[in-house]
């Protein structure tokens, strides 16, 4: 623990804030030359009604502040769950970002994007120093809601909104609601019930490793590497559902840890860290033996099927 007269280490910091799940916008302008600029950023908010009022934050280090700062526009697009792609594409530091990214103009020339769950065409309002950052504010000029299911960021890694479970029992019965709910139509719809089955074993998991010493993102990622040691770093995004960024410093947090062994481009999981993997594979065979004792091992297989099978379907 830190008092308020010690240095906070910066990147504890930056890992507790982890912790506070945000959603996920790409923010973009259109610079007086006509030079586009788009960052990611989970650093979005909603400031006042009246006047209508947002703001988010802009490291000073950006390449990009010189084009906000003299743009009279800017656009957040707030991403969906599926565009986890075009996140990590607009988090790179890259000559053209826009290259082959379909998009078009709004206010400003701020480049919107599509298949978004919504966006907000702002006019510049106010700059506000801020630390390390620009905290950047904006006044809503038009705005578009899609309702689709958005983008979120949570200890380092993307997630998505689930329905919340309630799968306690009400006062006075004998009975869960959830269970009761198994009885009718809706228990019989498949998606349903995996929505259901991931709310209901997902933090069971999560609870687990944490006691092991790993936050889910790390343990995540100690299995995949376990799994594919040789995996580059666009896939092993894709396993974890990470950004780049997260990933590297999950790596780091892993290598610090004595888990894993990192040069130039090799990744070694280490004697220390096979030992942690055994207890990470055993909690999930452990959970795994508990919650489908009642199947048989070719049931488990159809079930492994279908798993497959809805995941081939993204």
């Amino acid at each position: 623990m830190t008092s308020a007269d010690t240095a906070l280490d910066p990147r504890l910091f930056r890992r507790a804030l982890g912790n506070f799940a945000s959603g996920v916008t790409i923010v973009t302008a259109c610079g007086l030359d006509g030079r586009k600029v788009g960052v990611t950023a989970n650093s979005f908010n909603s400031v006042s009604l009246e006047p209508p009022l947002i703001l988010w934050s802009l490291d000073k280090r950006s390449t990009a502040w010189e084009v906000f700062q003299e743009a009279s526009h800017f656009t957040v697009n707030i991403l969906a769950s599926d565009q986890i792609a075009l996140s990590n594409h607009f988090a790179r530091s890259q000559e053209d970002k826009f290259d082959g990214i379909e998009h078009h103009s709004g206010l400003g020339g701020a480049s919107l994007f599509s298949g978004c769950s919504g966006n907000f065409q702002c006019a510049n309002y106010q700059y506000v120093d801020a630390g390390d950052h620009w905290i950047i504010i904006g006044k809503v000029e038009k705005f578009e809601d899609q309702g689709r299911a958005p983008l979120v960021y949570h200890q380092g890694g993307y997630a998505m909104v689930l329905p919340h479970p309630r799968g306690q029992k009400p006062q006075g019965t004998d009975t869960c609601e959830s269970s009761d709910l198994l009885n009718t139509r809706l228990g019989d719809n498949l998606f349903y019930l995996m929505i259901q089955a991931v709310n209901a074993s997902h933090p069971r998991f999560v609870q687990q490793h944490l006691s092991l010493g790993l936050r889910n993102s790390e343990s995540r990622l100690l299995m995949v590497l376990d799994s594919a040691p040789n995996a580059s770093l666009g896939e092993l995004q894709q396993a974890v559902s990470m950004p780049a960024r997260e990933v590297e410093e999950a790596m780091g947090t892993l290598q610090r840890k004595g888990y894993l062994q990192l040069s130039d481009d090799q990744r070694n999981v280490t004697a220390d860290g096979h030992t942690k993997l055994e207890d990470l594979w055993n909690t999930v065979r452990k959970a795994q033996e508990d919650i489908f004792s009642a199947l048989t091992e070719g049931e488990l297989e159809v079930f492994k099927k279908a798993l497959r099978l809805a995941m081939a379907a993204r």
